[in-house]
């Protein structure tokens, strides 16, 4: 007979604990009870969060009948869109670790039990999984869902017609409908954009973890299937902390190998890499996200084309079946005996699962087109890694590319560059200076850039090769992003000069700048200077953060 696990919250009681504890309203009975964290980052500043202390509500209530007490917290709400704007994006990844820090700072620090974050905009849900690996006590993610979008004449709109069509007019092309009315059309309510961008992404990626409540993702933001799920995890938490199943039992490498064919079927963001990286070291697992990637890309096709892939809405994503749906076309692929949130292994989870529509989700022996969808690449002139996104391969974007260097410093040059004409077919434009340290944190300029080429009719001619990030909404081209080491650090994009040769080439899985080594290193990199200026949290960031191989987290390795 197995026998409840210790509450963390008895052995921390104190008199002061006690009468704190008290004089907020808890019983005496209350205070033998575990004691559950409610992880919420609601905010006025941005959609994405507005609707989560309605969601808080329900875990808090679910939480109390199942006999635990919870106890609400907040957490920093990093919105793309609204965050995004100062220091050009800086703060836009830097705040996916303050998320972790938060919840450290506040949930290990009063000894809670457990916790249920409420996981939302993209920075959020790596945020709480690195923070249920860091501390490593019973923890569920309830997914806050995907918000509405409009129409216009009958023809859908949402947050990527608005995003496109708004870079599109400032290079004077402007798209079918008027950018105004695309903006009060795109987003109709609460909830993270519509489509297959990070944050729905990383909702699938934490069902493939195995740690919500089964069927959670993706799920449209107020529904009454988010609110059952919010209820669900509210009463399984409180189980979960006196069986003692904690986030490092279920997060295992074959967990991670399950994630990694999540995103490859889905053709997901590029993002979900690193922070399943910064993740798997949270939880001092000693995995290659990028070995692993690289084995999963060579089984794994797509099987759904949900935007930015193909012409699929969220929402039908959603009504075929969802994650669940997708790991039971995977399953043959995955690692069926790893634990899951529910106490079972993922091949017990998946026994009574089903696929709504076959056209949406397809089987394997039916795919939308072979995989990787993602791959890793090296090379002369990614010594470490870069990463492609090639979605869809139909054959409309090209996966090998020969052409000369067009070096830029800065996203507003290179736009200008693009709005002047001055691209040419076969050029390859290099944006740097945008990694971790030098943006700092990635910032969202590639992103703006990547959308003008398309804007501009360059996407089948002009490759993109930058040390930056980019928007899960983005899928244009042949781009290869995040490119490591970055320029700041000596990298070697940080000593190509304009008309330098680079061949790339996925099927090798290269890219190369075809100059002797020699020479490549004798030139001067960019030095110390940094186009956007760095003090407080983002002077820490950049004093602190670690390489790409890591996910770029803020642990000291050494």
């Amino acid at each position: 007979m197995s026998h409840p696990a210790p509450l963390r919250s008895l052995a921390a009681n104190s008199p002061v604990r006690r009468a704190h504890w008290l004089a907020l309203g808890l019983s005496e009975e209350d205070l033998l009870k575990p004691k559950i964290a409610v992880v919420n980052s609601s905010s006025e500043l941005a959609v994405c969060f507005a609707h989560l202390d309605g969601v808080a509500r329900v875990v808090k209530d679910a939480i109390r009948a199942a006999g635990g007490v919870p106890f609400e917290v907040r957490t920093t709400a990093p919105s793309d869109f609204i965050t995004g704007a100062g220091r050009q994006g800086s703060y836009i990844l830097a705040a996916r670790d303050l998320v972790t820090n938060d919840i450290e700072a506040q949930v290990e620090a009063a000894m809670l039990d457990g916790m249920v974050c409420l996981t939302s905009c993209d920075k959020t849900p790596p945020g709480h999984l690195m923070a249920a690996m860091r501390l490593d006590i019973p923890t569920l993610l309830v997914i806050g869902g995907y918000q509405a979008s409009g129409e216009i004449d009958g023809d859908p709109v949402d947050i990527e017609d608005l995003f496109s069509g708004g870079v599109s007019e400032k290079l004077g092309k402007p798209g079918k409908h008027p950018i105004d009315e695309v903006a009060k059309q795109a987003i109709r309510g609460p909830g993270v954009c519509a489509g297959m961008a990070t944050a729905n992404t990383m909702h699938c990626v934490v069902e493939a973890l195995g740690m919500c409540i089964a069927g959670s993702a993706p799920v449209r933001a107020n529904s009454g299937k988010m609110f059952e799920a919010a209820s669900a995890a509210g009463a399984r938490i409180v189980d979960m902390v006196h069986e003692g199943l904690t986030p490092r039992r279920i997060m295992t490498p074959g967990a991670f190998r399950n994630a990694a064919a999540m995103v490859l079927a889905v053709s997901g963001s590029i993002n979900a890499i690193k922070h399943l990286q910064a993740t798997a070291v949270e939880g001092e697992l000693d995995i290659d996200l990028f070995a692993i990637w690289e084995e999963m890309g060579r089984k794994v096709p797509v099987l759904s084309a949900v935007r930015p892939n193909g012409p699929v809405r969220i929402e039908g994503f959603e009504d075929a079946g969802g994650a669940r749906a997708m790991l039971k076309q995977l399953e043959s692929l995955l690692d069926r005996d790893v634990l899951v949130a529910s106490g079972r292994t993922m091949g017990d989870d998946l026994a009574d699962a089903g696929v709504e529509d076959a056209e949406i989700i397809r089987p394997l022996d039916r795919p939308i087109s072979q995989g990787p969808s993602i791959a890793i690449l090296k090379g002369s002139l990614a010594p470490e890694s870069a990463v492609v996104k090639l979605g869809i391969r139909d054959g409309s974007r090209p996966e090998a590319f020969t052409g000369t260097a067009r070096v830029f410093e800065d996203t507003a040059s290179a736009m200008q560059a693009i709005a002047e004409g001055q691209l040419r077919k076969g050029d390859v434009l290099v944006l740097r200076g945008q990694g971790l340290k030098g943006g700092p944190a990635m910032g969202g300029g590639a992103s703006l850039v990547l959308f003008a080429i398309d804007a501009a009719g360059l996407a089948k001619d002009v490759a993109f090769v930058t040390d930056g990030q980019l928007s899960g909404l983005c899928l244009k081209g042949l781009t290869i992003a995040e490119v490591a080491p970055e320029a700041a650090v000596g990298g070697p994009i940080g000593r190509l000069r304009d008309g330098d040769p680079i061949e790339i080439d996925v099927a090798a899985r290269r890219m190369d700048v075809m100059i002797p080594a020699e020479e490549l290193a004798r030139r001067p990199g960019p030095g110390n200077a940094f186009a956007v200026p760095a003090s407080g949290w983002l002077g820490v960031y950049r004093r602190d953060v670690q390489p790409m191989s890591t996910g770029a987290v803020l642990i000291d390795l050494d």
